[in-house]
Formats: structure tokens, sequence, C-alpha cells
């Protein structure tokens, strides 16, 4: 349960913000800080249990049948992203409150901000890959939401656009690569993947799931080739800028590659891609750091190296990186979020991120200068600091691993050193070209001045901890470290030693060489700079905008070649290409003829037959005259119930006979507003290509229907309904048992999709007004007197008896033929033949039914009786039913299908009506000149 309200916390308090927004920014922050406030309580409430080697576990049934469950874990890896994003994301939130103005809507972010906490809590916490997969996209789509905030800039529409084309790209590799694991493991639940590592890694589909897996992971982490999205996610708010590159969005893909590592990790494959990737994301990072004018575009390249430097650690594959990419993972995201967080006081107090104006702010903003100075000490491993522990422990493994391996090994710590030289460079000029390096250079705003107190707070708490870390990391990290670190490993730990001093060893100096050849860099940057200023300008965000214009160009392109607004064309392509599928799927067969000998014919059926063949020739033929051809349609309907009835299927024919005249209502009311007669159009070439497409398609069917009517059907799923329907969903029908207990769910998708349509015809129709008709095809003008008293009163006399026959067939619908279904029909045609008889104004003064309402009410109680089974530990939707006594009546059955039958009831009346009368509404009144006077 409190796993449960860790992530659900979030996504309620989503809502306080924007109720609060009207009380003021101090208000609305306060309000937003209260879920993930309660949440890290509850976090730090299971901390003993946690750090006592306890994994917790929770879990409730869903769609079993599927491996998709509502399971959630925290052990100590999860609890370490979880402690990351709580505790950060309530530094940001008090940051944010000063660094928005007035003027922008803060609720609206604040909103946003929670989503996008509550996903990532989902991710880190899942215990089943389906559901970690499906809080996977909500953090692309919160994120999309975040980035694209400040909607009226372009450069925030396109990066928020990019970031969520990659990452979302990657989350369709990975959902790929979480099925083929479910499908070698034969579960989704982590701790059986997990204990499956040698299963996985000796199966022949390992290399494709490794690599589907790690697209997912590469692309959300900004890894070397998908690393272009994350600089141009700088468009975002700074306050987002820090939460995403610090403990959320780019960090999804590292906790992935974490979590999975025993399952995955192990192999020369995983090393190659991880490893490799890792390794050039690192130093192309590092390098373009360097060179970037913009602050924040500085720090997002430092953190494309810094995620480089923790994939390449998991990569090598060794216990000791395992628990340095997990220790690094805690620093970078203390000094990172810190760096940020001054960067956004910077361009808060100047107007300006571009490092060429904003010099010499030591000055102006000397309290911010120190704290910046502390945190890109870090960011450069300078010692006494917490980075300056994690690079350590990251030269000494690619130390370790080169002497393991060949010549080519060695390769690593030159590529690491390097980079350590280029990230001491990018933090040296962070330094000195913003704080130092002269006056500042025509600032939007002058002269500077220190941000509010408060605004300070979350810069410094990150910054302390960077010193506490660095300083006294035994005392302060060490056991945090253990607990994720050994949740990551899935086993024991490997010896380490988190001193400060190790002595003088190879891994001090390579610091050694980072520290001096990044300060000889700096000093000689400006041959560096042009040279990197001659090579040819590659804007991604340009290239991936024209990508998308040639993608949206051929799609245009291909939609004018199949979509010409032709209604024929359309049914020409889709009957032919199913003429073709079926043709070539009807092909291998050795003979058409089955074993199994045809049912006799009798006269009655042939005639049925042939009349329902002749209505439907007499449509086609007549379909211009539009209102001759709907009565002969009806006559194709009724017999296609009669079909029904005569081969032993009486809740099909019930459901047709009252489907029919609904919609030959619905069709009468469209026409009335329509020409009598449809204009001919086609040529002599278009119908000879429909007259062979009709031909062909008729004998296909008669052709496949004599293939599988000649063959045995026994595919043992009509046996198992009806061996089940009695004992496992207590009734006797077993139409209706199957379509409110064993498809329940979708019956619930159908209810909800009908409910939709009928609010998207209602939306359609609101506030439309046609003109009447004025006269029939012979010219005789309309009769205005539209309620005839026979109708009217006939139709009064119905309703009750028709709404009895209603209720009737709903309570008998689980034993016998009837249900929610055909009753909501039966009391829909009632309804309307008020409607018709009497009028709409008259009808609704005396039945104030809101259908809208009705039709909510249906889908929720649909999903409510559904979810009311979760309450018994049982799957969702599971029916439960009961015989009981009564004096006098005796032994009934009550079943909690009845609730979802009335669900379904309700949506069918709500939903047909409010199409049926909304469009008898489009008329209220005839026009003034044909008024009866």
């Amino acid at each position: 349960m409190e796993l449960l309200l860790i992530v659900g916390l979030p996504f309620l308090g989503a809502l306080l913000p924007i109720l609060f927004e009207r009380h003021g920014r101090l208000a609305c922050s306060l309000a937003t800080a209260v879920a993930p406030l309660l949440g890290l309580g509850i976090l730090l409430w299971l901390a003993p249990r946690v750090f006592a080697g306890e994994l917790l576990l929770v879990s409730q049934p869903w769609l079993s049948q599927l491996g998709f469950n509502l399971s959630l874990r925290l052990d100590g890896l999860a609890f370490l992203f979880a402690l990351l994003i709580l505790g950060i994301g309530l530094l940001v939130i008090l940051y944010a409150r000063y660094y928005l103005s007035e003027r922008e809507p803060v609720g609206r972010f604040f909103a946003y901000l929670l989503l996008f906490m509550g996903a990532m809590l989902g991710v880190v916490l899942s215990e089943n890959l389906l559901l970690m997969l499906t809080f996977w996209e909500l953090t692309s789509l919160s994120s999309f939401l975040l980035i694209g905030f400040w909607g009226k800039r372009s450069d925030a529409r396109k990066g928020a656009r990019m970031a969520l084309a990659v990452t979302g790209g990657g989350g369709l590799a990975l959902l790929a690569g979480i099925l083929l694991i479910g499908h070698i493991v034969g579960s989704f639940e982590l701790s059986m993947v997990l204990a499956a590592g040698e299963q996985i890694r000796a199966h022949a589909l390992y290399p494709l799931a490794l690599v589907l897996v790690l697209l997912g992971a590469f692309t959300k982490s900004a890894q070397f080739p998908f690393h272009f999205w994350l600089p141009h996610a700088m468009a975002a708010p700074t306050p987002v800028s820090a939460y995403l590159h610090s403990a959320t969005m780019v960090k999804a893909g590292v906790f992935l590659l974490a979590r999975l590592y025993p399952a995955l990790a192990g192999s020369d494959l995983w090393f190659y891609l991880v490893g490799l990737t890792g390794l050039a994301t690192l130093v192309l990072g590092a390098v373009l750091a360097l060179f970037q004018h913009d602050l924040k575009g500085l720090l997002a390249y430092s953190t494309i190296s810094h995620l480089g430097l923790i994939v390449l650690l998991l990569g090598m594959d060794s216990q000791l990186s395992n628990v340095a990419a997990v220790f690094h993972i805690i620093n970078h995201a203390t000094f990172k979020a810190s760096l940020f967080m001054a960067a956004g006081i910077i361009d808060h107090e100047t107007g300006s991120r571009d490092m060429r104006r904003i010099n010499g702010m030591w000055k102006y903003l000397p309290h911010t200068a120190v704290l910046a100075m502390v945190a890109s000490s870090a960011m450069a491993g300078v010692p006494l600091l917490n980075g300056f522990l994690s690079k350590e422990m990251f030269f000494g493994e690619t130390l370790q691993h080169a002497l393991q391996g060949s010549l080519f090994n060695w390769a690593i710590p030159l590529a690491a050193t390097l980079a350590a030289v280029f990230s001491v460079a990018y933090s040296l000029r962070f330094i000195h070209d913003v704080f130092f390096n002269g006056e500042p250079v025509n600032l939007p705003k002058f002269p500077p001045h220190e941000p509010p107190r408060y605004m300070k707070i979350p810069v410094e708490i990150l910054v302390f901890l960077c010193l506490l870390v660095g300083m006294l990391p035994g005392y302060t990290v060490a056991p945090l470290l253990a607990v994720a670190a050994q949740a990551s490993l899935g086993g024991a730990l490997p010896a380490y030693d988190l001193a400060i001093w190790h002595g003088f060893n190879l891994p001090l100096a390579m610091s050694c060489i980072a520290l001096v050849g990044g300060i000889l860099v700096y000093v000689g940057r400006k041959p560096l700079f042009r040279a990197y200023e001659s090579l040819p300008e590659v804007d991604a965000k340009l290239v991936f905008e024209q990508q998308v214009q040639r993608l949206v160009a051929a799609a245009a392109w291909l939609t004018a070649r199949l979509e010409n607004g032709s209604l024929q064309r359309y049914l020409a392509l889709l009957l032919g290409s199913a003429l073709v599928l079926v043709g070539v799927a009807l092909a291998p067969l050795p003979q058409l003829t089955g074993a199994r000998g045809l049912s006799p014919l009798d006269p009655f059926t042939a005639l049925g037959m042939l009349v329902l063949a002749l209505s439907g020739v007499l449509t086609a033929v007549l379909h211009r005259q539009r209102l001759v051809a709907l009565l002969v349609l009806g006559v194709g309907g009724m017999l296609v119930a009669l079909a029904f009835a005569r081969f032993s299927a009486p809740d099909l024919a019930q459901t047709q006979l009252v489907v029919e005249v609904v919609t030959i209502i619905l069709l009468m009311l469209a026409l009335f507003y329509l020409p009598s007669r449809t204009p001919r159009e086609s040529s002599l070439p278009r119908r000879l290509r429909d007259l062979l497409l009709a031909g062909g398609c008729g004998l296909m069917v008669a052709v496949l229907a004599y293939a599988v009517l000649t063959r045995p059907y026994d595919t043992g799923i009509a046996e198992f309904f009806l061996a089940n329907s009695i004992s496992g969903g207590g009734g006797t029908n077993a139409v209706n048992v199957i379509l409110v207990d064993f498809r329940g769910f979708d019956t619930l998708g159908e209810i909800c999709v009908l409910a939709i349509a009928a609010v998207g015809i209602f939306a359609m129709l609101d506030g439309l007004r046609l003109t009447h008709p004025t006269c029939d095809p012979q010219g005789r003008r309309w009769a205005w007197a539209k309620n005839p008293l026979i109708l009217m009163t006939l139709s009064r006399l119905l309703l009750p008896l028709a709404l009895l026959i209603s209720v009737f067939i709903f309570l008998r619908g689980h034993n016998l033929p009837g249900g929610g279904f055909i009753a909501g029909l039966i009391t829909a045609v009632a309804l309307t033949l008020q409607y018709i008889a009497s009028g709409v104004a008259w009808v609704e003064q005396r039945l104030a039914l809101n259908y809208q309402r009705m039709a909510g009410a249906g889908v929720l109680i649909a999903a409510v009786t559904g979810l009311g089974s979760w309450l018994f530990g049982r799957p969702f939707l599971t029916s439960a039913f009961g015989h009981f006594e009564l004096p006098l009546v005796g032994e009934f059955e009550l079943a909690s299908a009845m609730l979802f039958d009335l669900g379904v009831y309700l949506t069918v009346v709500g939903a047909s009506q409010m199409m049926l009368v909304n469009l008898g509404k489009l008329s209220l009144s005839p026009p003034a000149s044909q008024e009866i006077h």
C-alpha cells in the first residue's frame, strides 16, 4: 500500500496547483509540494527495511493472462532513484516558485511537473516490465509538455517535438525488447526476469532483445548517436532542465541498464554495444561541451558526457564498475542539479545565457558564484568533492579492464583521460568566462543582483551535499551506495573503499593529468575554437526538421494517391485487397471441398435466402431512390434476423431485430434532409469495375463459406464456454455470459467506443439547424401536422408495455436470450417512438432525461463493477454469483454481472438517444413561408 501511495500521490496532487493557482505563486508551490513531501516521508519510513536488505513487493493482478499486473517493488536501486526524484523534485519546486514570473501559468507548470514526477516514480518502482513501459511512455509525454511549456516559442515547440520523436521511437523498440524477454522467460515480473539471466543470454533471441532494449535506453539517456535531442530540450524553463538532467528523464535509460544488469549483462555483445556506445558518448559530449557559448548548452553536453561515463561503466561489466556507475549517478545528480539552478539564476538576473556576454558576475553575484564554482569543481573531479571520488573509481576500472584485456583495451583509459581533460576545461570555462573575464557585455538586465534568498537554498543544499559526500563518504553516501549497487548487481558486493586518499597510484595520476591537461586546454583554447568554427556547421534541429518535413511531404504524396475524397475508391481498394489476401490464403489448399457434408436445405430456408439475395440486388439497383432503397435494405435486415433464429441463435436474432429498427430510424432521419434521389455520377468504366468487384467479393465469400462449412470446426473455444458458462459465470445463456464475464473487457471497450461516438455526434450536431424539404419527389407539399392522433395515442399506450418487456429481457438475459444490450435497444426504440409520434418538445417536457449523463453513468457503472473485483483480490472484471433463499420467493440467483449489464443498458440507451434525438432536433419548426395560419 505504501508503494502505491508513493507512485499515486503525484498524480493525485497534480490537481492541487491548478486549484491553488488563483491564490498566488506561494500557495501554488506549497500545494504542489504536498504530494512529493508525503511521498518522501513514506519512502524514508520504509528506509530501515530497505537498508536491512528487505525486498518490498506489492502486486495486484490485472491482465494476468497477458502478464500485465500492477506490481511494484522497492529495493536499494529503486530507493535511490525514488529518493533522487522526490528530494530533488522538492528542491526544484521551491526554486521554480521564484524562477517563474507572475505572468506564467504556474498551476499548469506544477501540474505537468507532478505528472512527470509520478511517471518517473512509476518507472523506478515497477516490478512488472509492461507496467514500467507504461510509465516509461508517460515520461516521454509529460516531458514533451514540460519542454514545450513556453509554446509560443518556436525553439520550445521544436525541441519538445524532437524529444518526443526520439524517445518515443526508442520506447517502441523497448516494447518489442520487453515482449521478447517475456517470451524467453515466460513472465514480465522483474523478480523472475532477473533470476533468469543465464536463460536469457543462452536464448537465440538474446541479441535481438538486447539491441531493442538498448535502443530504448540509449534514446532516453541521449547516447550517441541519439544525443542530439538533449541540447535542444534546453528551450524548457531552467527548473525543468535541472530536474530532467539530474534525477529524471535522462536517468531513466541508465536506470534501465542498471536494473536489467543481472539479466542482460555478462556477454561480449553487452560489452561492445554498451561499452563502446558509452565511450563514444563520453568523449563526444566532453569535447562539444567546451565549444558551446550557451550556458545551458554547455551543461547539456556535459550531461551527455557524464551519462556516457555511467553507460561505459555499466558496459565494462565488472562488479566494481557497476558500483562506480551507481556512485556517479548519485554524484552527478547533485552537482548537475545545482549547476543548472545556478545557470537559471544567472539567466534570470541578467536576461542572457551567452557566456560571451555574461562576464564578471563575481562582482554582482558573489554568493551564486561561490556555489556555482564548487559545483563546477565537483563536475571537473576536483579532490575533496564528490565528483572526484566516483571519477577515481572510474579511472581505476578503466585501468583494470585494460590490464585484463588486449592492447585495444588500453584505448578505454586513454579516451577516459581525454574526456576528463575536456571535462576540466569546460568546467573551468564555466567558472572563468561567467564569473571573471572582464565586464558584462550588453546585458538585457543591468546591473544584475543576487536572487531572492530562498531561491538559493536548493543550490546551497545540493552544493553542501557535494562537499559532505566528497569529504565524508563513509559516513554519508556509503550505506545508500551499498544497497543500491547490491540491488543492481543482484548479488554480493565486491570489496571497495570510499576513502579520500588511496596513495599515489595510476588513477590519481590520471586525475592529475586531467586537471593539468584541462587547464592547458582552456589556456590554449583559441586555436581550438578557430578549428572548431572552421568545421562545417551541422544544426541537429535543422536536420531533424528537414527529415520531418520530408516525411510529411512523402505522407502527403502517398495520401493524395490513395485518398482523393471518393468513398467508392476507398471501398474498391479495400475490397480488392481483401480479394487478393483471401485468394493467396486459399491457394495452398489441395482441394476446396472438405470431408464434412453440408446440411440439407429446406424450402423455407431456400426461400428466405432467395428473398435476402433479391433484397441485396434491389438495394444496389434502386440505390438512387433513397427511400425505396432503404425500405428494401430493411427487408434484408429482417431476413438476417430470421436467419439467426432459424439457425438457433436467438440472442443474435433479437439483437439484429432491434438494431435494424434503430438503424432504419437513424437513416430515415438522416435521409429526410437529403434529396430524395441520388444523381448519376458513375461512368460506365467505373460501373463495370464495381460490378467486377461485387461479383468477385460475392464469389469469394461463397467459396470461403463453402470451404469452412465442409470442414470440421473444433477449436475448443465453444466447448470451453459451454462447459464453464454455469460454473464460471453463473448463467445458462452462454452468449450473455461471454459478453459480461469471459470477454467483459471487450464489452467495456465497445460501450466506451459507443459512448464516445455518441458524444462526437452530439457535439457535431449541437446548434446545427437545417431547412426542411418543402415537397416530396412528386411535388406535393409536406403537411406540417406532424403528430398524427392515432400514432400519438398508440405510442403512449405502448411505452409502458415496451419498458416492461425491456425490464423482462434485461432480467432474464443471464440465463435466457436477452441482456442489457438488447433491453437497452428496446427501450431506445420505445422512447424514439414517443419522439416521432409526439415531437421532441412534448417528450422533453415529460421525460427530463439527460442522455449524456446516462451514457457516462453506464460506462462508469461498468468500470466500477470491474474495479470492485480488486477489493476481493481478484483480477479486473472478475464476476461473482451466488444463490439465495427468500421466504415466499424461494431460491434466486444474484450475480455481479447484472451490475455490469446495467452499465451496458444505460450506455446503449443514452448513446442511441443522443444520436437519434439530436438528429430530430436539426429543425424544430417549419420555415415561416410554410406555417399554417
